[in-house]
């Protein structure tokens, strides 16, 4: 916490917050709202990072990689909360080398420096692909990962993160709390990829969908507060699911078109199709020796998991999420507003 002075000279205490991923899409909006709320704010980035997301903010910036442990404590200073949004999400990688390097190894740099560094809290951002898939009734955090050998090294490099910070504070003493994270919709996006679909669908590019395929989604701006209410009222060594509700492909884009006055589009792919586009791109990774953004693995994690039930984020962070429908028409409204601006 920082010392400040007010203008009649008396002295309060600002929190000071280090955003780690701030050039990201959720690590960006945690960081706008940190700022809002009057704290003081550092972000962690690599010097080749963009900062458009942030450039209008007042925050201290911090550079470094993650395997710069001497640059990592420095950020954590006296700091109260780090809020780590670190990912590589790339699905799926012929070489998942990586994924691990950054999703798990840079992380467990993080990890240390907070426990030296005696943060108070750890938010670590983690998505719903480590809860289990349940065969009856939605899933919560309390269903064990039970499907590894279908998720891919994208998958298995996020349950090895979760479970080293579990670990950590079970064993270590980490002040560690997991966002279990759903897909983010909302304004302003400056190119999450997730917001492609709906930004196609806004500006009339989307002329298919992915057939009887669903979800689970989050308004960005509501997903960033549950952020912020696990610094406060989170508990520690525990997992909270992040995310409003199930929607359908088709219910995305027909929201995001509809909401400018788009025609949405008028045909989706059945699952069927798409797993056979799927098995196609695992045979020209196979035979070109490159990265494929179609593959079974990618195709899978359209379609493949459960329902959820964010009921314990609620009860216990007081977090209660607006319909991510709002969200996404706002962020298709975003799109056409920059498309309309970039044409002039």
């Amino acid at each position: 916490m920082a010392d400040e002075r007010g203008s009649e000279g008396m002295s309060f205490v600002v929190d000071r917050q280090l955003v780690m991923g701030a050039s990201g899409f959720l690590g960006s909006h945690v960081t706008r709202q940190l700022v809002e709320r009057g704290d003081d704010v550092r972000v962690w980035i690599r010097r080749s990072s963009s900062t458009r997301a942030f450039d209008d903010l007042p925050v201290q910036r911090c550079y470094g990689e993650l395997t710069d442990d001497e640059a990592m404590r420095e950020a954590m200073r006296d700091v109260d909360t780090v809020f780590y949004c670190v990912v590589d999400a790339r699905a799926w990688l012929r070489d998942p080398a990586p994924l691990f390097a950054t999703n798990v190894d840079g992380l467990r740099h993080a990890l240390d420096a907070a426990l030296e560094m005696k943060v108070r809290r750890f938010v670590f951002c983690s998505t719903v692909g480590t809860i289990g898939v349940s065969t009856d009734g939605l899933a919560d955090e309390e269903l064990p990962h039970n499907w590894m050998h279908l998720g891919g090294p994208y998958i298995r490099a996020r349950v090895a993160a979760e479970e080293l910070v579990l670990e950590y504070c079970r064993q270590r003493g980490l002040p560690g709390i997991v966002m279990n994270v759903s897909t983010t919709y909302g304004a302003p996006d400056f190119g999450s990829p997730h917001g492609r679909m709906v930004s196609d669908a806004a500006l009339g590019k989307l002329p298919i969908y992915f057939g009887n395929a669903s979800m689970e989604v989050v308004g960005i701006t509501d997903a960033a507060a549950a952020f912020l209410l696990a610094g406060q009222k989170g508990r520690v060594g525990e997992r909270y699911i992040i995310s409003e509700s199930f929607m359908s492909w088709q219910e995305l884009v027909t929201t995001a078109a509809e909401a400018v006055g788009t025609r949405p589009p008028r045909f989706g792919i059945p699952i069927g199709v798409m797993k056979v586009f799927g098995r196609l791109g695992d045979l020209g990774g196979r035979v070109l020796r490159r990265d494929m953004v179609m593959t079974s693995v990618t195709v899978r994690l359209m379609h493949f998991m459960s329902p959820l039930d964010h009921g314990k984020a609620s009860r216990e962070l007081d977090w209660h999420p607006a319909p991510t429908r709002d969200s996404i028409r706002a962020a298709a409204k975003y799109y056409v507003e920059q498309e309309r601006a970039a044409a002039k």
